[in-house]
């Protein structure tokens, strides 16, 4: 893991990447954390809640497609920011949650079993109005759970 710079500190701040989560991403119980470089991964620690089966098994697959989803808009939208730099803080935020999902599609690897799950996203492609992100999630042992392609609006 590297620090970020000041700026990009107060962004994540601003996105809600640090500290207040949106509601849906609190429920969930997903952190947020800086990579190497200009990556950023989410965590997710496995909870009964999470899991479609009374034993508590494996992660259910719309917990899945959640985290697929969550990671993907956020790398599309963390891609921004240097497209965006000489604006002010607030409208560089603004622009960067106005990212939203257009289509998503989840390959099911293996069932969700683990204890920590991570997800990480790259952006193949962004353009004017649509940006396209490929995302993996891994379990604490670096099996691959699943992988997705997301689209999303940037405009």
């Amino acid at each position: 893991m590297c620090p970020m710079s000041e700026r990009d500190e107060q962004l994540s701040k601003a996105m809600g990447l640090r500290g207040h989560y949106p509601p849906f991403v609190q429920l969930l119980g997903v952190t947020f954390e800086p990579l190497d470089g200009d990556d950023i991964c989410i965590k997710l620690t496995m909870r009964d809640e999470l899991s479609l089966n009374l034993d508590g098994g494996a992660l259910h697959g719309g917990v899945i497609s959640a985290l697929m989803d969550i990671i993907g808009g956020t790398v599309v939208a963390w891609g921004l920011r240097k497209e965006i730099e000489g604006q002010p803080l607030e409208e560089q935020a603004k622009r960067m949650n106005r990212v939203n999902t257009i289509d998503l599609r989840i390959d099911y690897l293996r069932p969700g079993k683990g204890k920590v799950f991570t997800a990480t996203g790259s952006v193949l492609r962004s353009g004017r109005k649509v940006a396209v992100s490929r995302m993996e999630l891994h379990n604490e042992k670096q099996l691959l759970i699943a992988v997705g392609m997301g689209t999303y609006t940037v405009g």
